[in-house]
């Protein structure tokens, strides 16, 4: 809780604001650390090979209006390719704004759950805002994740997806090892991208499998959506397939993949 404000401030905008804020806000979201759904520390980034090819900055927690989004029925298209229904867990990672938080959140239903994970500290303020105005907070966890770790909890996932945003992850072959633990038998992984170089916000289908694949996932379904955006499929590494250390994985060159 901020410290309270003297009183020759009492009249002060700021000051008002910064108690409004403290007051609407749950608990915990001005601490900025979102420890409920942490899981312990995975392996470091410094394990990890860097990515071959350029990280695109984060700009953005919205990816486009959900006005245009819902229009194009993308969100009701994407969860029923993927099967959600009521009783799983998913993991919404990277979810920004909240787009597929919500909506997932209401399609997994009280019985289900939802992680809303991201690395930036605002967007999980505002996010978490709006989980309380849509009265989904038994349902939604809020996380702040790590570039190279989503720290979720193990055993915990159903589905873990990515929406717009594997482009901008510094560290993606750290990300997708250190989800690996929270991934159940059976569970999949969704991702969502433009196909565009990554510095353009976007990351060609056949660069996305092959550097997935350096991890132990294995493409199981691809579709293609609208605005020559796609959704890919993969299943979690299995022991056959999966490296056995950081230390084997070999970064993918675009182009190459």
């Amino acid at each position: 809780m901020t410290a309270p404000c003297k009183r020759e401030q009492l009249r002060l905008w700021p000051c008002l604001a910064t108690i409004l804020l403290a007051l609407l806000l749950p608990r915990g979201v001005l601490a900025q650390d979102y420890a409920e759904g942490l899981a312990p520390p995975g392996v470091p980034a410094s394990a990890f090979p860097a990515p071959g090819r350029p990280v695109a900055g984060i700009v953005t927690d919205t990816w486009h209006d959900e006005e245009s989004r819902d229009q194009a029925g993308e969100a009701e298209r994407v969860m029923n390719l993927l099967g959600v229904k009521a009783g799983l867990s998913v993991a919404d990672i990277g979810a920004g704004s909240g787009y597929y938080t919500v909506r997932l959140a209401r399609r997994v239903g009280p019985t289900g759950h939802v992680f809303a994970e991201d690395v930036v500290p605002e967007y999980l303020e505002r996010l978490a805002r709006r989980v309380t105005s849509e009265g989904l907070t038994g349902t939604v966890t809020l996380t702040r994740g790590d570039p190279h770790d989503p720290r979720l909890p193990h055993g915990s996932l159903d589905l873990a997806l990515l929406v717009h945003m594997y482009h901008e992850v510094q560290q993606p072959y750290g990300l997708m090892w250190n989800l690996r633990p929270s991934l159940r038998a059976g569970a999949r992984v969704g991702i969502i991208d433009a196909r565009k170089q990554t510095a353009a916000h976007g990351t060609p289908p056949d660069l996305l499998r092959c550097e997935l694949a350096a991890v132990g996932y294995q493409q199981t379904a691809f579709y293609d959506l609208q605005e020559s955006t796609y959704l890919a499929v993969f299943a979690p590494p299995s022991p056959p397939t999966a490296p056995a250390s950081p230390a084997e994985i070999r970064p993918c060159v675009p182009g190459r993949g």
